[in-house]
């Protein structure tokens, strides 16, 4: 059990307590920080208070913060589609509704469960037993190419160029709208939205550099199809800076509109090209993958519509 303890300065007087707490903890979310308020690991001047009490000057907060439990990652034979693989990497073709690692809610039939049973132990354990071999990730409902390190090498040179921007990354998107530019660049700072800790946002005070380059490769009637190349990798980038410029991604129901205006499930967002030196050879190599027939099923539809 980890215990921390805070004093209220004037300044945070009248705040709600949770909201408080998830600010002043970073790494809780609010909604176990509330079901921590309301198991009664939390106490203000020694008496549990709800979640909404609005805090005092010189209140003495006390929270106790469980260990969080180890996670068991079990091996799973779910068929991968390889494109290429080799002693120190192997290149998926990740489909839709995949999610890459474990997490809340999602404890198995993911990549890493099938990459356990695949590589039967060969993957790099840099980022421990929940993420071995993950050195960068796509959304669920995204599809497309992503490579996995086996070994700790290959996974210290590929995050290393990662962070340097080193990695040629194309994505290929369908957007609401029509897109007059036949180019552009989306330089937009992404953190977390103000009042939903679950999505990210344009954060122009204390969001992380984000840069997106698009080039208009059709347009249809009430639509546009896009190749979008990426110079940093923010989670959710790609669907932030869009919905940013008022084009968001067809399919996007976090993003964009809750009631759809086109059939297919989850964002039209396919990483359709990974570039990069390879870590075992030191040559540049290139992988890429055709987005899936429910993403070319779209743009054939729009393109009869048009």
């Amino acid at each position: 059990m980890r215990n921390e303890t805070f004093t209220v300065t004037s300044e945070d007087e009248g705040k709600r307590l949770d909201v408080w707490l998830t600010d002043v903890l970073g790494s809780l979310s609010r909604s176990y920080v509330g079901k921590l308020i309301q198991q009664g690991n939390v106490t203000v001047d020694g008496k549990a208070q709800k979640a909404g009490y609005k805090l005092k000057t010189g209140d003495y907060i006390e929270i106790s913060i469980p260990e969080p439990r180890q996670m068991e990652v079990r091996a799973e034979d779910i068929p991968l589609d390889i494109i290429h693989e080799d002693n120190d990497i192997i290149v998926i073709n990740k489909p839709r509704g995949m999610v890459v690692h474990p997490a809340a809610g999602n404890y198995s039939g993911t990549l890493v469960n099938a990459l356990l049973k695949h590589c039967s132990g060969s993957l790099s354990d840099i980022n421990g037993v929940i993420r071995p071999g993950i050195v960068h990730r796509i959304d669920k409902d995204t599809t497309g190419v992503l490579v996995i390190a086996k070994n700790n090498n290959a996974h210290a040179l590929l995050s290393r160029k990662l962070k340097e921007h080193d990695v040629k990354r194309i994505y290929t998107a369908v957007v609401e709208g029509v897109i007059n530019e036949e180019r552009g660049m989306i330089d937009a700072p992404i953190g977390r939205h103000p009042a939903d800790r679950k999505k990210m946002a344009v954060n122009l005070k204390n969001g992380k550099r984000a840069v997106t380059y698009f080039r208009v490769l059709e347009r249809f009637k009430s639509a546009t199809l896009l190749e979008l190349k990426l110079e940093t990798g923010r989670t959710h980038q790609i669907r932030v800076h869009m919905s940013y410029i008022g084009h968001p991604l067809a399919g996007d129901t976090v993003y964009g509109r809750k009631k759809q205006l086109y059939e297919i499930d989850g964002q039209a967002l396919h990483a359709a090209v990974l570039g990069f030196e390879h870590p075992g050879t030191g040559e540049y190599v290139e992988y890429s993958a055709e987005p899936p027939e429910e993403f070319k099923k779209l743009v054939e539809k729009l393109r009869h519509d048009k």
